[in-house]
């Protein structure tokens, strides 16, 4: 008989400090004069380009962000500084990231009405992790009690969907009976706030769900997986090189090639029609339309892009509850982004009731998970 997959509970944690466009655009632009008057001299030689200002105008318009939420906002806005001061943790303490990590992981167990013995296997999938080696996942493991086995996953904007691929999989194989996949987004490092472009796009959030085999499921908001999809073509259009390399490099390991950077009209022109083909072969391999679903749970990178997807597949624009948008005040959290729409806004669906996760992002990478409210 076969395994029938559910996702039975979610959780999200969210820090406690955010930074609005104003006040990110206020610094950024303090910096860049004080950049353009220390080097006034090259500018006009033309052997640098000035640093062009930016406005809370542009930021919104061109991503539909109006804030993020952040780890640790205390160095951030320094002009002298422009990055978060987080002090380096002890090898016996709990690691920053595996701190966030718990704390969602903790609130989708609950959802799901869940304790630790009865998860067998952790997955922690996001985009970047803080350390090679152990494994964050082992970290969380012990953390929360867990027996089983735990490892790490790296697929930059698709981690979560992948992740859950992965912990569907693994149920359908039997080699688990119960999967907690988390996605511990602690991206603000890695963001380059000296760059125009690019300085606002990312926020910090950490996501969490079960799943697990329908005969053990007791959450009465749970979802069946009917099935997953991912795909991935190589692309250097969004990229970071940040690595173990870096040292044996001896360049700069904190140039700005070693932090997010992005072809952002490239990506916007590629990424889009992959997805919503992506999205349309899906739901045709069910027998379904874009127009059989209730609710898109889309990746949060960027407004322009979901609008322009969600109306390639249903030839008109989505409503606010069909496909809704959080990266308004969470910006884009690399994978966990379609976790937290999901989290947010899935309890008034009823039974029967389809929708999908979807990612998109650096790789290029797609995964979408198709499920029924149960």
């Amino acid at each position: 008989m076969a395994v029938q997959v559910v996702l039975s509970g979610s959780g999200l944690w969210t820090p406690d400090f955010s930074i609005s466009n104003e006040e990110l655009v206020d610094s950024y632009n303090a910096y860049a004069k004080k950049h353009n008057e220390e080097h006034a001299s090259e500018i006009e030689r033309g052997e640098i380009q000035a640093k062009p200002l930016s406005s809370a105008d542009f930021v919104e318009k061109a991503s539909g962000i109006k804030s993020r939420y952040i780890y640790q906002k205390e160095g951030v806005l320094d002009i002298n500084r422009m990055r978060p001061i987080i002090p380096e943790r002890a090898d016996d303490e709990l690691s920053q990231q595996a701190e966030i990590a718990v704390l969602a992981a903790n609130k989708a167990l609950k959802a799901a009405g869940k304790k630790a013995d009865q998860i067998d296997a952790v997955i922690v999938s996001c985009a970047y992790t803080q350390r090679s080696y152990p494994a964050i996942a082992i970290e969380v493991q012990e953390a929360l009690g867990i027996e089983g086995f735990g490892f790490d996953m790296l697929v930059a904007c698709s981690a979560a969907t992948f992740g859950m691929h992965r912990g569907y999989e693994m149920i359908k194989a039997g080699t688990a009976n119960a999967v907690l996949v988390i996605n511990p987004e602690l991206v603000s490092p890695q963001v380059n706030y000296k760059d125009r472009d690019s300085h606002f796009i990312f926020g910090d959030v950490a996501t969490a769900v079960v799943l697990e085999n329908e005969e053990t499921v007791n959450s009465d908001n749970a979802y069946n997986i009917l099935s997953t999809k991912a795909f991935t073509k190589f692309s250097n259009n969004i990229r970071s090189n940040h690595g173990y390399m870096n040292r044996a490099h001896d360049n700069d390991p904190y140039a700005a090639d070693k932090l997010f950077h992005q072809e952002g009209r490239k990506v916007f022109k590629d990424v889009c029609p992959l997805a919503a083909e992506h999205i349309k072969e899906h739901l045709l391999s069910h027998d379904l339309t874009p127009n059989d679903l209730t609710r898109w749970w889309l990746h949060q990178a960027n407004i322009n892009m979901n609008t322009l997807i969600s109306k390639r597949l249903l030839g008109r624009d989505a409503s606010k509850k069909e496909a809704p948008i959080v990266l308004d005040t969470y910006a884009n959290t690399a994978s966990a982004g379609s976790v937290i729409a999901f989290n947010l806004n899935n309890k008034d669906l009823q039974s029967g009731d389809y929708g999908i996760l979807c990612s998109f992002g650096a790789g290029y990478s797609i995964g979408s998970l198709l499920v029924q409210k149960r």
